[in-house]
């Protein structure tokens, strides 16, 4: 893979004051959440999970906000707002470490050094049972990503932070100690309110196969740095549940800036920024369905993997 360098960002920003509008939206995600947890619940099931789901789905855009410095200028202030998983799965000290250890662009892909790859080596993919490489290879589907990615991401990232605890690692162990009381205090909530818990579980899962949809293309093998980070030019629901991150190269050129001034940043450079991501674009979503619903977008291998620096 050639052109291992970064690619040049402007400043980054970080808030001086607090960012109201987000959190703003914190407050009003968090009694969703509430919402439908004691109140719809008790009234419609279904329609309780279905809130559930897009609750779970904004607090995880929010979350990513946080890791990167919002709403408030101290780290440790904006971290209190989402220590508390209410998706379950993934501590957030580990995701904030993977995720910022992701925008060292030059590793973009890289089947080792990117956290959040969904390549292989080549190597390690001819090695692979044949059931195994037809299970990854409809993962690389959107339809595949959707309903079975968050099991393959998740066996994945387990079987990694285990490797981790199992060396001593304590960054990884102290990420899973401060995560285990909050999932405690979660499910305690969900066992004393009118719904299911197993009703619960499944809006977890497909608040995760909803954020698969943002991630399913993001990035893609390409030999430039600055080529390999997506823009989605979608407006609509899923747009707002990913807080604009659907404009992933503005976002990777300027981590700090907050969500609700992507758009207009977008819009008035948008030569700029698909002159530089060497044109890779999507209109929207349903673009992208349209195009990657049964078809891969890439081999799963990675196609122009090199050993070499």
């Amino acid at each position: 893979m050639p052109d291992r360098t970064n690619t040049t960002r402007l400043p980054l920003e970080r808030p001086a004051i607090v960012e109201w509008v987000t959190l703003g939206l914190y407050l009003g995600c968090i009694a969703a959440w509430g919402l439908g947890l004691f109140v719809l619940a008790a009234w419609s099931v279904p329609v309780a999970a279905l809130v559930l789901v897009i609750a779970l789905v904004l607090h995880s855009s929010i979350t990513h906000e946080v890791l990167h410095g919002h709403p408030f200028p101290s780290r440790h202030a904006s971290e209190a707002l989402v220590i508390v998983t209410p998706g379950l799965f993934v501590p957030y000290v580990r995701f904030r470490d993977m995720h910022l250890a992701h925008h060292h662009d030059a590793r973009l892909t890289d089947p080792y050094d990117d956290p959040e790859s969904n390549y292989l080596d080549p190597a390690v993919w001819a090695e692979l049972p044949r059931v195994l490489r037809r299970v990854l290879s409809w993962n690389n589907t959107l339809a595949g990503r959707i309903l079975i990615g968050p099991v393959v991401s998740q066996i994945t990232f387990m079987r990694s932070d285990w490797g981790a605890i199992r060396q001593g690692d304590g960054q990884v162990i102290r990420a899973w100690l401060l995560h285990v009381p909050g999932t405690v205090l979660v499910l305690a909530l969900v066992w004393i309110s009118p719904m299911p818990v197993w009703v619960y579980l499944f809006a977890c899962y497909a608040a995760l196969s909803i954020l698969k949809i943002r991630t399913f293309l993001e990035h893609r093998a390409h030999g430039l740095v600055r080529g390999r980070t997506v823009i989605v030019e979608d407006r609509g629901v899923l747009a707002f549940l990913f807080l604009n991150n659907n404009l992933h190269v503005v976002h990777h050129m300027h981590p700090r800036v907050p969500w609700y001034r992507l758009p207009a940043l977008y819009r008035e450079n948008a030569a700029r920024y698909l002159s530089s991501n060497e044109g890779y674009r999507y209109r929207s979503y349903g673009h992208v369905f349209a195009q990657h619903l049964f078809k891969a977008k890439d081999p799963v291998p990675h196609p122009l993997w090199s050993r070499d620096p």
